[in-house]
């Protein structure tokens, strides 16, 4: 099958340097800027060891396309949208939130926006160069995928990623929502990472209360989650693990802080849903990065 690629930051290049391993024809779509240098192979460092792959770069996607991630920034979507002039068969996008669904079904064909979520720690080292920080790669997709991509997902699975189909698309947008959001916003509020918040009670009650609140809204918007569970999952990560939301702060970075954070509070506000805990720790976080 023939990919491109449409944001090659770490979730991109992860996803891209994967899927060119495997054999697939790649694609990466890159700023005008960044063509000329950008490396023809892509590199991966994994916990399990590094491989690489060769991949084509491009600024625009004038050719068609069986799939197109999308793994932008919330933010960068719309204007990142403007390289892709050939419609792809099928739109995977990768992004955090959940409101970029409903945007890209009004731009493309309803049914060629396939819902996916993926979970990792990976950074991007430079240009073509990526790492995977986190042990684990979470990728779930929309059941409606399967038949297109179910080989391909299995060899993914045989890489050491942990790969699923869902059929309840709220459920799967919304069961990382529920562990990214209030990851993201109580580590970048107390600038701590996961054992940094574990050892202070008051974040990490902070963090408990963030989680029961995206639930809430997530149940009231169709989804099938369970705190307990996420809390569990949550408390069995690595002490070190870092959000991206967080080391965004430290570089100076535009945060994705709608993106994230928006559809709890939004959903709060539709379904008459109490999310003090989100809303405060947003305003925190507001407050550091304007100071």
């Amino acid at each position: 099958m023939k990919h491109a690629v449409l944001g090659a930051g770490a979730i991109g290049g992860l996803i891209g340097t994967a899927l060119a391993s495997l054999g697939e024809d790649v694609i990466v779509v890159v700023r005008p800027n960044k063509l000329a240098n950008y490396p023809r192979t892509l590199t991966l460092e994994r916990p399990s060891g590094t491989i690489t792959a060769p991949a084509r770069a491009v600024t625009r996607l004038t050719e068609p396309v069986d799939v197109l991630w999308i793994s932008t920034r919330t933010y960068q979507l719309d204007d990142a949208l403007k390289a892709i002039e050939s419609a792809p068969k099928m739109i995977v996008p990768l992004l955090n939130g959940v409101d970029h669904i409903e945007k890209l079904r009004a731009r493309f064909d309803h049914d060629t926006v396939v819902s996916a979520t993926i979970a990792v720690e990976a950074e991007r080292l430079a240009p073509g160069h990526f790492v995977q920080r986190s042990p684990f790669v979470r990728l779930n997709l929309a059941s409606s995928a399967e038949p297109a991509l179910g080989a391909i997902v299995a060899r993914l699975s045989d890489m050491g990623f942990t790969c699923q189909f869902m059929a309840n698309e709220q459920t799967l947008l919304w069961s990382k929502l529920c562990f990214l959001a209030p990851m993201a916003l109580t580590s970048s509020a107390s600038g701590r990472d996961k054992g940094g918040m574990f050892a202070e009670p008051e974040w990490k009650r902070k963090l408990y209360s963030a989680v029961d609140e995206a639930c809430a809204v997530a149940r009231a918007s169709g989804a099938e989650v369970d705190a307990a569970k996420i809390l569990a999952f949550i408390e069995s990560l690595p002490n070190g693990m870092r959000s991206s939301m967080q080391k965004d702060v430290g570089a100076g970075r535009q945060l994705e802080l709608d993106g994230i954070g928006g559809p709890i509070v939004h959903g709060g506000e539709r379904y008459g849903i109490p999310v003090p805990a989100t809303k405060g720790l947003m305003a925190e976080i507001r407050a550091n990065t304007a100071a």
